[in-house]
């Protein structure tokens, strides 16, 4: 085993068990089913929190309650980081980030990190909490480790796991500054935490 594979590993597992300790609660829950309009199956944690304390990306298990095997471990929830992303796609920006990752190998190289990285934290995930990743265990998000598919998957996981993890997830969030920044609070969704119980 490489020091880098070891590195992804201890990364993978110290994500996963903060996951665990710190599980979504009701309130959690009530903010991103406002969020999304509807329940949010699967979800453990909340991985990413705006400034003022929203969920901006949470965690799913890698198998739901009915037995479907979900491998969309880091979920996008914040309707305004969504709608930041929905513009760079519609605005061609995928097709840009495939052409960097075909023309540079570098990037290329940490963008497969950065499937590793996916699937090492669904795994320390699916361990904990005794889910099978058999239909999905070589599957990540966003079209990694190959090309750019989905950039509200890649930046949930730059979100979730921090940038210099995944570099196209850390392109699209600096280049959606001016609309979606988890530093800065234009969150727009309501709900009411006293019903959420």
């Amino acid at each position: 085993m490489t020091v880098r594979n070891a590195e992804t590993m201890m990364a993978a597992r110290e994500l996963a068990i903060d996951c665990l300790e710190h599980r979504a609660d009701a309130a959690d829950i009530a903010a991103v089913e406002a969020q999304l309009g509807r329940y949010p199956r699967g979800m453990v944690a909340v991985g990413a929190r705006c400034v003022c304390g929203r969920p901006l990306a949470v965690v799913t298990r890698p198998l739901l309650a009915d037995g479907t095997p979900f491998p969309t471990t880091c979920y996008l929830t914040s309707p305004e980081a969504v709608k930041a992303v929905s513009h760079c796609e519609a605005n061609g920006v995928m097709r840009e980030y495939n052409t960097l990752l075909e023309q540079d190998e570098e990037l290329r190289a940490r963008y497969a990190r950065a499937h590793a990285s996916y699937l090492a934290f669904r795994h320390e995930l699916a361990i904990r909490l005794g889910d099978s990743e058999e239909h999905i265990v070589s599957t990540s998000a966003g079209g990694m480790p190959v090309r750019v598919k989905c950039l509200h998957a890649l930046l949930a996981q730059t979100l979730i796991m921090g940038e210099g993890v995944n570099p196209i997830g850390d392109l699209t969030l600096r280049r959606v500054a001016d609309e979606f920044s988890p530093a800065v609070c234009r969150c727009s969704t309501r709900f009411d935490a006293a019903h959420s119980a």
